[in-house]
């Protein structure tokens, strides 16, 4: 029986010595201990058991097991079928490793630049206190503008914009600044703005605030210091001698304020005179003090590190004047100097827009790009260029190589007191004609400085503007309430010092028809609500399927979603005098938007007429007047009543930018391809 069991048995068992299995030794770097000549090996309190086999395992009669010795393991993988298909896959890894290099090198190359987020959605611009009162005093606040923040995401708002808010007094709209890192108590707390700004960040949105360096409040610590001549303050404004006696003023030359009459106030406490653009209240800082200078760099930088994505920096063009204080030339040369009272009379060829001023926006640029390095948090810069020429404005772009803001405001709608085909045309031709290449552009249709729309151009055009807005190329810009179509209110007296022509698109935001317009449940409100509130509101139109807002939703619906719009090619084919027609393409899409709209009376126009190869028909993608019901027109003849506009969609391989009939009328800001098939978008066209 013994000798049947050791016939099954693979192993053996042999009492003449040990020898140890390597493939059972748990650390290979001890070495195999050999049996020392001292020791007897017939003692049997020595005796050593050994488990033996072959002294070398042959690969071709065993199979390979688990847990096989290191040596057994590299007999078997040095054998030609281990090898080959090892060296093969090693060698497909590498390649498969480069290939994805060089593919992801080659996609980064060919791939457009993102767009940011201050160029991927619209801008709501607030002036906050006329937007929601949440403590009853009857001025809007910052809890209010947080309270609705859900309105503003269902606009499909990427951007929201608050002017002032920083503690002044009540001269010209709170642009006054007694100090600019203090919020101003009527707005609430720097809690309260540390909460807006948190809960505007986790709704996914950016805030940009005002900002105005160009002077203070006269009750600023900085003008109270100056006026003493204490320190570094001495010259932190620009004072001059000038005679003052009997209470009249001389002023040391004929400079006007933009409010009229002349810009030199006496101080009686330091006894000269003071320079202010705006009011008397506002003195103007000196720029050319580096010491004012980097004040202003710590005041954007506090703001930067509370979080704000971004800053429009407005009266900029004031913020250096000449330093041997020349007369301005009069625009009448033969009129009396003595009468020559009002800004508009003088030419101003030394006090703004002078040499060295866009080094000093420049300067605000550097500041902000040292807060834009972190991916996601470019911080934006926008610069107010009111009143300025076409080809000043668009200095505030920068150098080719010198960045300075990201876009001027583009205000120039705000301006039109009436609307034709033409006048569009051209406020259109202007700014995309002489943009720098590379550059973005921006549209706004009303501000607080300016009349609202539908007062100034009556309440048939506000779904055309806001086609128009939503439509052309770069970034639209919206200020509150004109979503719904609110009207300026009626003139007023009130004891603040203000340019009533402008307080006027200041009323109290119509969110229903309850009470101050549901604005504020307070007994009074710092400006009436628009008499047809009761109408014209939020409430109203949400339940209204034609109502301005819900187009004002399908358009800003429309502006994110579509590649033709938010990234493609402009096409601006028509200067009639009441209509206007444009296209918006891109390579790679056989789709076309063409944009009819009608800024005259009824029209019957004719799109086959201006020969861009179009179908018969045309599909109606969006319409000012949802009432007409229709879903396809006749591009010979399409009929259009006042203020009507129309998107209408079409299929075509031949894309007017392709043609040279109408390259010179095509724009582009940052030029991309799609690739349908890859669902990509490239810039090597």
């Amino acid at each position: 029986m013994a000798e049947d069991r050791g016939k099954k048995d693979s192993i053996g068992m042999d009492m003449k010595g040990g020898q140890t299995n390597n493939g059972f030794v748990q650390n290979e770097d001890i070495p195999e201990l050999e049996p020392e000549p001292s020791i007897s090996v017939d003692g049997p309190q020595h005796q050593a058991v050994s488990i033996t086999g072959p002294a070398e395992p042959d690969p071709q009669g065993v199979r390979p097991y688990a847990g096989m010795p290191k040596e057994v393991l590299f007999q078997f993988s040095g054998q030609a079928r281990y090898r080959v298909p090892r060296e093969i896959l090693f060698w497909l890894t590498i390649v498969a490793v480069l290939l994805l290099i060089a593919a992801t090198v080659a996609i980064i190359a060919v791939s457009p630049k993102c767009l940011d987020w201050w160029q991927a959605g619209p801008m709501y611009q607030i002036y906050p206190r006329s937007f929601k009162d949440s403590d009853k005093d009857g001025n809007g606040d910052l809890k209010g503008i947080q309270d609705k923040l859900d309105y503003i995401t269902a606009l499909n708002i990427k951007t929201i914009w608050i002017t002032s808010f920083y503690k002044s007094s009540l001269k010209d709209f709170r642009y006054g600044v007694e100090d600019f890192q203090e919020i101003d108590p009527i707005f609430g707390t720097m809690k309260d703005f540390e909460d807006l700004l948190a809960a505007i960040h986790d709704k996914g949105l950016k805030l940009i605030i005002d900002f105005i360096p160009n002077h203070t409040s006269d009750k600023h610590p900085w003008f109270e210091m100056s006026r003493t001549r204490t320190g570094k303050y001495t010259d932190y404004y620009i004072w001059r001698d000038c005679a003052h006696e009997n209470g009249i003023t001389i002023p040391p030359n004929n400079w006007l304020s933009v409010y009229g009459n002349s810009s030199w106030h006496f101080d009686e406490v330091r006894r000269q005179c003071y320079y202010h653009q705006f009011m008397k209240e506002q003195p103007d800082l000196n720029f050319r003090n580096p010491d004012v200078q980097e004040e202003i760099k710590e005041i954007i930088q506090f703001w930067l590190t509370k979080g704000v994505d971004g800053f429009s920096f407005d009266a900029v063009k004031f913020l250096l004047e000449a330093k041997d204080l020349r007369d301005e030339i009069q625009v009448n040369k033969s009129q009396s100097p003595d009468t020559v009272t009002r800004y508009s009379e003088l030419y101003h060829d030394f006090t703004a827009t002078q040499v060295g001023m866009h080094d000093i926006v420049r300067s605000f640029r550097q500041t902000m790009d040292q807060y834009s390095r972190e991916p996601g948090r470019y911080r934006f810069m926008g610069t107010g260029a009111s009143a300025e020429s076409i080809d000043r404005t668009m200095m505030y772009y920068g150098l080719p190589f010198v960045q300075e803001a990201d876009f001027p405001f583009n205000n120039y709608f705000t301006t039109l007191h009436t609307l034709s085909g033409n006048l569009v045309h051209e406020v259109i031709l202007s700014w995309m004609g002489n943009m720098p290449e590379g550059k973005w552009p921006n549209w706004m249709t009303g501000g607080p400085d300016s009349a609202r729309l539908t007062s100034r151009l009556g309440n048939q055009y506000v779904n055309t503007m806001n086609m128009l807005l939503f439509t052309l190329p770069g970034t639209p810009i919206t200020y509150y309430g004109e979503e719904i179509g609110m009207r300026d209110i009626s003139a007023i007296n009130i004891n603040e010092s203000y340019d009533t022509s402008t307080l006027l698109s200041k009323s109290p935001m119509q969110w229903d028809n309850s009470s101050n317009a549901g604005f504020s449940e307070g007994n009074h409100t710092w400006l009436p609500a628009n008499s047809d509130y009761h109408t014209v509101n939020v409430q109203v139109q949400k339940t209204q399927p034609s109502s301005a807002l819900k187009l004002y939703q399908e358009l800003s619906l429309l502006h994110a979603n579509e590649l033709l719009i938010n990234r493609g090619w402009f096409c601006l084919l028509s200067n009639a005098s009441h209509s206007v027609v444009y296209t918006r393409e891109l390579d790679g899409i056989d789709r076309v938007f063409l944009v009819v709209l009608n800024f005259g009376d009824s029209t019957l126009l004719n799109l086959q007429e201006m020969n861009l190869g179009l179908p018969t028909k045309l599909r109606v993608r969006v319409s000012t007047n949802p009432a007409s019901e229709r879903s396809e027109v006749d591009s010979v003849g399409v009929s259009l009543e006042e203020g009507e506009g129309l998107i209408l969609e079409y299929n075509t391989k031949n894309l007017l930018h392709q043609q040279a009939a109408f390259r010179d009328r095509c724009f582009i800001s940052n030029r991309a391809c799609y690739s349908s098939a890859l669902n990509i978008l490239y810039s090597v066209c």
